[in-house]
């Protein structure tokens, strides 16, 4: 059979009223485009659904083994129309989100916190994990769009958007105070006990690289999923963290960490928010990006 879904509209309005007057009213069509309608539907099943009475129409025993199924499916319809409404109203939905602790902490999270003052019914599903994995996320279509830190490697099918610079640098506590106010030699620290994020992350990448081009490699003591971890370790002498300097800042102005001083900074680097310009996004999701993307613009 190939019964077009409008008589099954028009058999369901006729059903649910009980009159195919009423049901004309609700659909805007003429009462003879109803009643012709219902006839074509009846011979194409090879049945009769309704039976006339004084008040208008009922369903026979097959007719109501029909409204069952298809008042069930109508209804999901409507229901899928009314969810896609709110989506369109900002009244509802989804973003899907990827970003390091770093990126949401320092800069994603207050534009997530304005975003959901203004639309608290949308919902935000941010997954946690490092740039290289959030933009393995982003290729396979799970996240909407990412928040990650330069530097990374793009094809022609990821928009760029610039957030803002971070810089790496290292601390260290009491324990090394004679290294404080010194200008030093990155090859210095291969004399003490250094602590750095693990392999997979981004900021370790960028700080070897850095490093080997200054022909200098380090065995590290601590290798840490998290740079607040890192913060901590060194606040505890354990060693000379490596961290984007935003998770030291409190120590570093409390006195409980000072920053090393070298002949030649690590060059600053950006957060950046990426997206597939061949995925579509939701109404939602465009406009937290549009949101995030009111700083300096896009890079390509």
């Amino acid at each position: 059979m190939n019964i077009s879904l409008e008589y099954y509209k028009i058999f369901y309005y006729v059903a649910s009223y009980g009159s195919i007057t009423k049901a004309a009213r609700e659909l805007c069509l003429s009462q003879p485009a109803v009643s012709q309608t219902i006839k074509l539907l009846e011979d194409e099943l090879g049945t009769i659904l309704f039976v006339r009475c004084s008040k208008g129409v009922v369903l026979t025993t097959e007719g109501k083994t029909l409204f069952d199924y298809v008042r069930n499916g109508y209804e999901h319809i409507k229901m899928g129309e009314t969810k896609l409404l709110e989506m369109q109203n900002m009244e509802g939905g989804e973003i899907r989100i990827g970003a390091s602790d770093m990126t949401l902490q320092f800069y994603l999270l207050p534009y997530l916190e304005q975003f959901h003052s203004t639309f608290p019914n949308i919902k935000i599903h941010v997954t946690n994990a490092p740039t290289p994995l959030t933009i393995e996320h982003l290729k396979a279509g799970r996240i909407d769009f990412g928040v990650v830190s330069t530097t990374f490697d793009t094809d022609e099918r990821m928009l760029v958007y610039k957030g803002r610079f971070i810089q790496d640098v290292f601390v260290a506590g009491e324990r090394f105070a004679e290294l404080k106010n010194k200008i030093l030699s990155y090859s210095v620290l291969k004399n003490y006990p250094v602590i750095l994020l693990e392999q997979n992350t981004s900021t370790r990448q960028y700080v070897d690289m850095f490093l080997q081009n200054n022909q200098v490699v380090l065995n590290p003591e601590f290798e840490l999923a998290t740079s607040a971890i890192v913060t901590q370790f060194a606040v505890r002498n354990l060693g000379i963290g490596c961290v984007v300097e935003d998770f030291a800042k409190e120590e570093i102005a409390s006195g409980k960490l000072f920053r090393l001083k070298f002949e030649k900074e690590i060059p600053a680097r950006e957060i950046c928010v990426i997206a597939d310009r061949k995925t579509p996004m939701s109404k939602a999701a465009k406009t937290l990006l549009a949101m995030l993307d009111s700083g300096p613009g896009m890079l390509n």
